[in-house]
């Protein structure tokens, strides 16, 4: 049975007293109400990556980044290479986000390139899938998503699951407050734990967690969680307030010991 994750991507917000507060605070949330088969994970920006793993080092939670460099190191002014996030014992990465893909214009190429990069360092990609409105409407986001896993995953292989994350995130969805019902994003996601199965193999595929990236917040998560494919959520606005974040938890928390 898999767990769930609650994912917080902060996106290009919070400064550094912020990032600290926040993670001080949810520290002592864990100490209270830490769950087993409940997974905290933050995704502050570069700079505040150390400092978030100093406050949180003694809890369960775990600190993502929100990219890294398709390049091992060199000369990329700018960039941040998977090994210089690995001796800061960062676990976790996110790659191809929908805001990378349209204004960096990131390819499935090189999302694919971001994988190995990661995958030589041990960190575990969140590798972000999902389609615009206009792709939804014209009937292309089943051939959309298998494109994007075909593009990303193409060639590589699995130890057995745990080392990749994926996140559905329906870009229509983010940051409109609109977000896509329960029965539309358990059938995307069945369709990526589907090909996932014939990818590699079912065992697998049942292994791997699969995130909605869709403006998830504490009104809509218990519903979300309840789809039998959802296995926890990429949160962006709602991850910033440590309210909203702690209810979300909570609901994980609650959720977490029925049948999923």
């Amino acid at each position: 049975m898999r767990s769930i994750i609650i994912a917080g991507n902060w996106k290009m917000n919070k400064d550094a007293g912020q990032t600290s507060e926040f993670c001080r605070q949810l520290a002592s949330f864990l100490k209270e109400h830490s769950h087993p088969r409940v997974t905290a994970l933050l995704a502050p920006v570069y700079p505040f990556l150390a400092q978030a793993r100093e406050i949180l080092e003694s809890t369960p939670a775990l600190v993502a980044a929100q990219d890294v460099s398709a390049r091992e190191q060199g000369a990329f002014t700018g960039e941040v290479a998977a090994f210089q996030l690995a001796s800061l014992n960062i676990r976790h990465c996110i790659v191809g986000h929908s805001e990378r893909r349209q204004y960096h214009l990131e390819s499935d190429a090189l999302i694919r390139e971001k994988l190995i990069r990661l995958r030589e360092q041990g960190i575990t990609p969140i590798l972000c899938i999902g389609e615009t409105l206009a792709q939804r409407e014209a009937g292309e986001t089943e051939g959309l998503i298998v494109s994007q896993l075909e593009g990303a995953l193409q060639g590589l292989e699995l130890d057995a699951g745990e080392d990749l994350v994926i996140a559905y995130e329906p870009v229509w969805a983010i940051g409109t407050g609109v977000t896509a019902t329960a029965q539309q994003a358990q059938e995307a996601h069945a369709l990526i734990r589907a090909w996932l199965s014939q990818r590699f193999n079912p065992a697998t595929a049942q292994r791997i967690h699969l995130l909605y990236g869709g403006s998830v917040k504490p009104g809509n998560i218990a519903e979300l969680l309840s789809c039998a494919d959802i296995d926890g959520g990429l949160i962006g606005g709602a991850s910033l307030k440590i309210e909203d974040y702690q209810a979300m938890y909570a609901t994980a928390a609650g959720l977490a010991g029925t049948a999923r």
